[in-house]
């Protein structure tokens, strides 16, 4: 399959969201609802960071006749499956979970109820339901502190740096279960370190764009000396909109060696990265030719928790749907810094 042609979603399709006002999940809807297909986004609303930056998300997409926005806890099982119930998705995209690999470290009963039991209950109801297509992000963190560059998706994940991405592990574990038991279509994918507009404040891009503007240090960990696989949102909601047409099952068994797909059901894990990975002081350049202004740095050593890097294989994405992402940073985080600077006064 490695001249496989890039797969389409089929027109008309219903998709389930879970995560719709957080970064990622309004970008996959927007796209969906662009493209005609009916959406349902469910979500928390939770204040981990800015709610008046989600509200606008969510304001984005009601503009949308066929979106509906649903307000609860993803722990809620009763308010979840009432919402899959009624609206009998094709696909469920479960991109909600209690994000951050730093916050982690301050409340990890936060990622126990979001990302343990929050996606325990997406199983459950995409087992009862037998959704055709369940689709779970995953993260890069689940590779640890990996030494064999680039990752792949069958490397060994089990040795999580921080209790998020133990989490995330734990959450394809389970999935890998129903998969085997109850032979439910999953994809999990792996983010790795997603970056553009409407993109959330905790994230070094839009910690590093305010306090330029505002004239403050930029925190740089690590000494600079990490490096990160950056990947453009827009280039990402490719990927996932890709595989929500491409299923789990032998019959797309990719070739050779690099296929993830589980022996034991319809099971398989795919990076979404572009195998490119930025040096720390790189990136902090790029951002001051594009800002056209020197960033007053501050040097710090590694966080507890931190990964020295991160670098994705590509490999089984490509010859899954035909490409991989491959927006250049430089424009990546122009059109970031033109977002920002042109709705600061709606999100802060």
């Amino acid at each position: 399959m490695g001249n496989t042609p890039k797969a389409t979603a089929e027109s008309d399709m219903r998709y389930f969201i879970t995560g719709t006002a957080g970064f990622i999940g309004f970008h996959v809807a927007r796209r969906l609802l662009q493209d005609g297909h009916e959406v349902v986004g469910f979500d928390g609303m939770t204040p981990y960071y800015s709610l008046r930056l989600k509200e606008a998300r969510v304001a984005a997409l009601v503009q949308f006749p066929r979106f509906q926005a649903v307000t609860a806890m993803l722990e809620d099982k009763a308010a979840l499956e009432d919402a899959v119930r009624k609206f009998q998705p094709d696909v469920i995209v479960h991109l909600a979970a209690q994000a951050g690999v730093r916050y982690s470290l301050e409340n990890p009963k936060a990622y126990l109820d979001s990302n343990l039991t929050g996606s325990w209950n997406i199983l459950e109801i995409a087992r009862e339901l037998q959704v055709g297509h369940l689709m779970l992000a995953s993260t890069s963190s689940v590779y640890g502190a990996n030494a064999v560059v680039p990752f792949r998706e069958t490397d060994k994940t089990d040795e999580p740096l921080t209790f998020y991405a133990a989490s995330k592990k734990s959450m394809e574990v389970m999935a890998h279960s129903y998969a085997h038991l109850y032979k439910v279509p999953t994809t999990a994918f792996r983010f790795f370190t997603v970056y553009g507009p409407w993109g959330r404040p905790d994230m070094a891009l839009f910690k590093f764009v305010k306090a330029m503007l505002d004239g403050d240090e930029i925190e740089i960990y690590g000494e600079g000396k990490m490096s990160r696989d950056f990947t453009y949102i827009d280039d990402l909601v490719d990927s996932i909109i890709d595989l929500s047409a491409i299923s789990p099952a032998e019959a797309n068994r990719a070739a050779g060696d690099i296929d993830s797909l589980s022996p034991q059901g319809p099971f398989r894990v795919v990076n979404i990265g572009g195998g490119q990975p930025v040096g720390l002081l790189d990136f902090v350049e790029t951002i001051e030719a594009i800002m056209g202004k020197p960033a007053r740095r501050k040097m710090l050593p590694m966080q507890k928790g931190d990964v020295p890097r991160t670098f994705a294989s590509p490999d089984l994405l490509v010859a899954l749907t035909g490409r991989k992402p491959s927006i250049e940073l430089r424009e990546g985080v122009r059109a970031f810094v033109d977002w920002y600077v042109s709705h600061r006064g709606e999100i802060e």
